[in-house]
């Protein structure tokens, strides 16, 4: 989400402790209604809704919810789901590049909530544009590392599909491709009996910042404050950790 460092990974995956469960289960809710509204409830005729109950499941989101958000989200319950997502930009500690994408039913309260977010930890905003050239959308699929998968299994089964690289990130793999080739990557793993986690479009940097252990607790700080906001969605970020960090901000967390 913020990066894809080992780090990063492992820093986010333990972030979702029961404090933050009901959060971030809103935030998965919120993709599925999406999905629904705008594909509608058909699983086999709506890959964006298959990824966005796939990754609820995974989260341990309570099937009754999912398919209360299915229901909701393609107008099936009587009630109405109207979201916007809005891009904002900015900057972290030493110039690090912040994307941040809002779902939201209320602009004006989503704007106030990440200004103030950003002002409290450090953050400037950036003018539209400023930042978001030095990202691009790619898809995204990771792949746990589990039943004795390769790298080499998990290239060659997406080779043809589109997938441009593989990259090991320890616990998983992550799969790149273009956002337009994402259905067709993760069906390919699919066809080829590979298991994955996630299938998303994000927002990937074209240049990378290397930062610093203090660096890095600035730059978190900032990104734990934006993802406790709810309509917050998604943040990315161009910053980079040496493996040298990423040992010393694992031997400080422990």
């Amino acid at each position: 989400m913020s990066g894809h460092s080992k780090w990063a990974t492992t820093k986010h995956k333990k972030a979702i402790t029961d404090s933050r469960r009901a959060k971030a289960f809103a935030k998965l809710i919120k993709n599925i209604e999406v999905a629904a509204k705008m594909g509608g409830a058909d699983l086999s005729g709506n890959p964006t809704l298959v990824d966005a109950i796939q990754k609820a499941k995974k989260t341990s989101v309570p099937n009754d919810n999912i398919d209360r958000a299915v229901k909701r989200g393609a107008g099936l319950s009587g009630e109405s789901v109207d979201y916007t997502t809005i891009m904002y930009e900015g900057y972290a500690a030493h110039g690090v590049a912040i994307m941040i994408e809002c779902l939201t039913d209320n602009k004006n309260r989503a704007a106030a909530e990440v200004r103030t977010a950003m002002k409290m930890s450090g953050g400037t905003m950036a003018d539209p544009g400023s930042v978001a050239y030095n990202f691009h959308r790619k898809g995204i699929v990771v792949v746990p590392k589990s039943a004795g998968v390769t790298e080499d299994d998990v290239l060659m089964a997406v080779l043809d599909a589109g997938a441009e690289e593989v990259v090991d990130e320890g616990e998983t793999f992550e799969v790149f491709c273009e956002a337009s080739d994402l259905v067709a990557t993760r069906t390919a793993l699919q066809d080829a009996g590979i298991d994955y986690d996630s299938a998303d479009a994000a927002f990937v940097p074209s240049l990378k910042v290397d930062i610093d252990a203090p660096t890095a607790h600035k730059v978190f700080r900032l990104i734990d404050a934006l993802e406790d906001l709810d309509d917050v969605q998604n943040i990315y970020s161009n910053y980079d950790l040496t493996p040298e960090v990423q040992a010393q901000l694992q031997a400080e967390s422990e």
